[in-house]
């Protein structure tokens, strides 16, 4: 990015507004409700290709169960901090689809799609809970918005400058190209290309839903530990989205007390 995009920017950055928990200012050039649109038709494609689990499965209600015991906690917690407008528009949903894959994903607007193979990992409720709590913070996050924003930035040039300089008006435009770049719509299908800032970002937001939702975020570390292990026989698809080394152990760790702070 050059000298006088940053300059131009700064301004618009100032008044963007600020991540929970992280306090990050981000930017946003695009509409959250055009995502959720966008994201709401690939969902429904997803749902038309592939086999969910019976709702009735135990493992389907488990995950139903923990998804909404998350999705409002976050809502408390966002109300708390005056920032409930986050999930404005939200329709959370958790289904639990068949396969064996390691994986599990969050769509903006909250459509969850958990696959059956990363319940060996997860082993119990609060295992599960350290997955859906990451997936709902890249959502809350609006972590899809800003990788489509900085889609607009990188395809459009110019005329991407432009619109920052018309108020942001980003009406008209069709989102649909950089949402299948900014998206895995192939064999992957849900998959954010998340940077590892973000990724990390939604592990600390990820450890507050948790603690907010009455779950222990330290067994986050042990989740982890058996992904990392799990990875030596051939990197599970949730590890390959989700990288995780000591390093990012470690920050979690760090961060655990901080999380419990919030509700003590």
């Amino acid at each position: 990015m050059n000298k006088l995009l940053i300059y131009i920017l700064i301004p618009i950055l100032s008044g963007c507004a600020s991540v929970p928990v992280t306090n990050r200012k981000q930017l946003s050039l695009v509409s959250e409700y055009e995502i959720i649109q966008s994201s709401n038709i690939a969902y429904t494609e997803f749902l038309d290709d592939n086999t969910l689990v019976s709702i009735y499965h135990p493992d389907a209600i488990l995950v139903k169960k923990v998804g909404d015991k998350l999705a409002l906690a976050c809502r408390d917690f966002l109300i708390n901090h005056g920032d409930v407008e986050r999930v404005a528009g939200f329709d959370w949903q958790f289904n639990l689809v068949e396969g064996d894959e390691k994986n599990a994903w969050c769509m903006p607007g909250g459509k969850v799609i958990v696959y059956q193979g990363i319940l060996s990992e997860t082993i119990d409720e609060t295992g599960l809970a350290v997955v859906l709590s990451h997936e709902i913070a890249h959502a809350v996050a609006r972590h899809g918005s800003e990788q489509v924003s900085q889609q607009l930035l990188a395809q459009m040039g110019g005329d991407a400058l432009q619109i920052v300089l018309n108020s942001l008006d980003t009406k008209g435009i069709d989102f649909s190209e950089m949402f299948s770049q900014t998206y895995d719509l192939g064999l992957q299908l849900g998959m954010l290309k998340f940077s590892r800032n973000h990724e990390a970002e939604a592990d600390k937001m990820g450890l507050v839903f948790m603690e907010y939702a009455g779950y222990d975020s330290s067994e986050a570390v042990e989740f982890w530990n058996r992904m990392s292990n799990s990875s030596q026989n051939g990197m599970p698809a949730f590890m390959r989205t989700h990288p995780s080394d000591e390093k990012r152990i470690l920050a979690i760790e760090a961060f655990i007390p901080v999380a419990k702070s919030y509700v003590f």
